[in-house]
């Protein structure tokens, strides 16, 4: 008897969810293609990439001085007494320390990285996500989807494609 109740529901939300589901304009966009003709987009992944590099220049000599202390140690350690190499092997400890808290404070969850990315990335999609608003309420269109990040989509009629117009309303050439 549960299963019978279980087959009328679905079938009623089959049939009457599709009948709904038409009357709703949907359209898509590419936010891949948006982003590659934004120019702001453009520099501020470049700076993004500057930083990035210079921080992972900081962190490559750190590394190498900790490998150069290392190597050094390992050659003299015959040499020295306890109490030096005890100490030596404290120094080299906290050099690796040291590397791993500055790739935490660069490229952590919460580090500069992703500090820069949202002061630099963030107010671009305000502003993509304000003018799909408006190119969706001019349009009449009440679902707007994101082509670039459905997997599950296999064709989509180019007349659905809203992605030029909200270029066109950033601004963007």
């Amino acid at each position: 008897m549960r299963n019978i109740s279980y087959i009328v529901l679905m079938s009623f939300v089959l049939c009457f969810g599709t009948a709904f589901a038409k009357d709703q304009p949907i359209a898509y966009i590419d936010m891949a293609y948006i982003l590659k003709n934004l120019a702001q987009y453009e520099q501020a992944n470049e700076q993004l990439t500057m930083l990035s590099k210079r921080w992972q220049k900081e962190i490559d000599a750190a590394q190498q001085e900790a490998r150069v202390m290392a190597t050094n140690y390992q050659t003299e350690q015959i040499f020295l007494s306890e109490t030096m190499r005890t100490q030596r092997e404290q120094e080299i400890v906290k050099k690796e320390q040291e590397v791993l808290e500055l790739k935490r404070k660069y490229f952590g969850q919460e580090g500069e990285l992703y500090k820069k990315r949202e002061a630099l990335i963030k107010p671009i999609q305000d502003e993509i996500y304000t003018a799909i608003q408006d190119v969706a309420s001019e349009k009449r269109i009440d679902i707007v989807k994101d082509r670039s990040a459905d997997p599950a989509l296999i064709y989509m009629s180019s007349k659905l494609d809203i992605s030029d117009l909200v270029l066109q309303k950033l601004g963007a050439k």
